[in-house]
């Protein structure tokens, strides 16, 4: 559980991954989970890295579309054009407020079953659905907004912000697999991130690490990869000088999918730990819960 100060120091990450210092990318695509470490050459801080991890855990809603927003951050545009970006990316985080809410619900959920020391796994159920549904609203919502920023952005600007677009999705990949690694000798990801914030004892990381695998096994809830994939290569299509989002099929799927998978895996996660953790562990978890629950993407408009 990293600091949520990623914020208003994103763009400094992001200014420093590129699709070409990523695992994969340069290949046009990436084919799995890249590590956080994956963008080789780089110098990033750690502590950066670690921020950004923590986001795309928790943070689920819009999408693609929400990688593309992001993204607008560090392109290093000159003043009259930054301006004209951030009216859109403004709009564009106003469209996906209806998934951000239904974010909100699925950690506010968690954050009262984890304060509680049992969470209601209905209520986290029926949040992920809405969740997923709204984020597949975005697309359609944002083809406008989309269209204006390729018209705004020149060539080489466009060709960047897809690069980002890829370096998002492969740190998100990462993000949420790395529950995967528990219990494969040392605490990795998220599970050694638990451990340090909280204290674990090597007893509660086992059995934290063998109940969320007994969940994954169960009720499978990582990000596959292969549509996504493909939406976001089809997003290549934004370099071109001729563009409409409206023609990138398969934007709605891909977003409710990079959002209803990942809310689970990290539902999943929280299920697991929550009855191993002490009650003074868990007051602990649920406030860091609740502090992601409050969080606002549009946080990042107004820092620039």
């Amino acid at each position: 559980m990293a600091s949520r100060r990623w914020v208003p120091r994103i763009a400094s990450l992001l200014s420093l991954l590129g699709c070409a210092a990523l695992a994969g990318c340069a290949a046009g695509g990436v084919s799995g989970p890249v590590p956080a470490t994956a963008a080789s050459g780089v110098t990033a801080d750690d502590e950066l890295i670690a921020d950004l991890n923590d986001h795309h855990r928790h943070h689920h809603q819009g999408g693609v579309t929400m990688f593309i927003a992001l993204s607008l951050d560090s392109l290093g545009l000159p003043a009259d054009e930054q301006a004209a970006v951030t009216r859109i990316q403004a709009d564009l985080f106003t469209r996906m407020e209806p998934s951000r809410v239904a974010e909100q619900a699925v950690l506010t959920a968690l954050a009262d079953g984890v304060a509680a020391g049992a969470i209601d796994e209905a209520r986290v159920a029926a949040a992920i659905t809405e969740l997923e549904r709204a984020s597949g609203q975005v697309h359609e919502a944002t083809v406008d907004a989309l269209n204006q920023l390729h018209g705004v952005l020149t060539p080489a600007e466009r060709s960047a912000l897809v690069d980002k677009v890829w370096a998002h999705w492969a740190v998100f990949q990462q993000a949420n697999a790395e529950g995967d690694q528990a219990g494969k000798g040392s605490p990795t990801g998220q599970l050694n991130d638990l451990a340090v914030e909280l204290g674990l004892s090597t007893d509660q990381v086992a059995k934290v690490s063998a109940g969320y695998h007994e969940r994954m096994r169960a009720a499978p809830g990582a990000v596959d990869p292969a549509d996504v994939d493909k939406h976001v290569k089809r997003l290549g299509e934004f370099r071109a000088d001729a563009f409409d989002a409206r023609g990138l099929s398969g934007g709605a799927a891909a977003n409710a999918r990079v959002a209803g998978r990942g809310a689970t895996a990290m539902a999943r996660f929280y299920e697991a730990a929550s009855p191993v953790l002490t009650p003074e562990q868990r007051t602990k978890l649920a406030a860091s819960l609740r502090e992601h629950a409050t969080h606002q993407d549009t946080v990042a408009v107004a820092a620039h």
